[in-house]
């Protein structure tokens, strides 16, 4: 597999689902009772917070991409 750069709005957002998925999950099962109004603002609430991260990664890559005297370790073990 070829290496790829690492997205953490990506990796938020996929928790926030998964929590969400198990919650309702352990509830189906009866092992526990979520009330239906946690779910939903926990699932919002994590893919905002999974965009806010998204774009403060993107506005970090990019003021690194514009500086020319400074190079990013994995752009440099690529271009090698």
């Amino acid at each position: 597999m070829r290496r790829h750069e690492f997205q953490p709005g990506r990796l938020i957002a996929g928790l926030a689902l998964l929590v969400a998925g198990v919650l309702y999950l352990l509830d189906s099962s009866g092992e526990a009772d979520v009330p239906w109004f946690l779910v939903i603002p926990l699932t919002v609430g994590g893919l905002s917070l999974a965009a806010l991260t998204g774009m403060v990664t993107y506005a970090v890559r990019r003021d690194r991409r514009d500086r020319p005297d400074r190079r990013d370790p994995i752009s440099a073990s690529r271009d090698q």
